[in-house]
């Protein structure tokens, strides 16, 4: 059984959702990574998301837009990432999702990222910017090689839609909570226990809904419908606020801890 797969059932046994915190790789650079990885793992994380830092990153909202611009400084690559994986692997088993654009890896050549990112221990794969009607070169390396394909749906995908991204996809279907781009939110989308509903029924996979879930209050919200909670801009902005200190990983560890707590039903 994949890692990913395994999670959701483990989580589902233990009568809670999956909870998957979203992390910029390189921020504020790798060595750091590969720490709060760790520490987010002992605050009780199912899956790791990782964003590729991108100079173009469109579908995030200024958090994560910062935190790729200072990842970039930083020096980060693609290579780089997978290098910190395969840090991560020398003592966490936990499942790690990488959160990216097409570009990088077109650039590093999909089959080489394919190849490349399963001998580093990534379990899965997510493009922001790859529609189902293109994702097709993906998923065949990306299945060649292991990798789980996570494919996004959005409040306005409408059912076949939605069952195009689960036909392509493997793992999890990542539900986008409501449309713009990333960053927390007060609230949540007054339609979102509908569009987990129609989520379910176009996909046998489970299903994780992310996008503007910041604190413990609305991670509790999301469990109760979803099973499987993302939560990245929240997490983000404490590192963009703490930076390389000595505080910076128990602070994260801390944090994310209530919001596993928080994942349970």
């Amino acid at each position: 059984m994949k890692r990913i797969e395994e999670a959701f059932r483990t989580a589902k046994r233990n009568r809670r959702a999956a909870f998957i915190p979203y992390i910029t790789a390189g921020d504020p650079n790798l060595a750091a990574t590969v720490e709060l990885v760790r520490a987010l793992a002992r605050a009780g994380a199912d899956v790791i998301e990782l964003g590729v830092p991108f100079s173009d990153p469109i579908a995030d909202g200024p958090t994560n837009q910062r935190a790729a611009e200072r990842a970039l400084a930083a020096g980060t690559t693609l290579t780089g990432v997978l290098a910190a994986v395969e840090t991560i692997r020398h003592d966490l088993d936990i499942p790690i999702v990488l959160f990216t654009y097409a570009n990088p890896v077109v650039r590093y050549g999909i089959e080489d990222f394919a190849e490349d990112a399963s001998a580093a221990g990534i379990d899965g794969v997510l493009f922001t910017d790859v529609p189902a009607e293109e994702m097709a070169p993906f998923e065949e390396k990306l299945s060649a090689n292991g990798l789980d394909l996570i494919m996004l749906v959005t409040p306005t995908s409408d059912r076949r839609r939605m069952k195009a991204a689960a036909g392509f996809g493997s793992g999890f279907l990542y539900l986008v909570s409501r449309t713009g781009v990333t960053g927390a939110r007060k609230d949540l989308d007054d339609e979102l226990a509908a569009n987990v509903r129609a989520a379910h029924k176009a996909s046998k996979m489970p299903v994780a809904v992310g996008f503007g879930i910041s604190f413990p209050e609305q991670v509790a919200r999301v469990a109760a419908l979803a099973d499987g909670v993302v939560v990245g801009s929240a997490i983000v902005s404490r590192i963009g606020a703490l930076g390389n200190c000595e505080e910076l990983v128990g602070e994260i560890e801390d944090f994310a801890r209530t919001l596993s707590e928080a994942c349970v039903r």
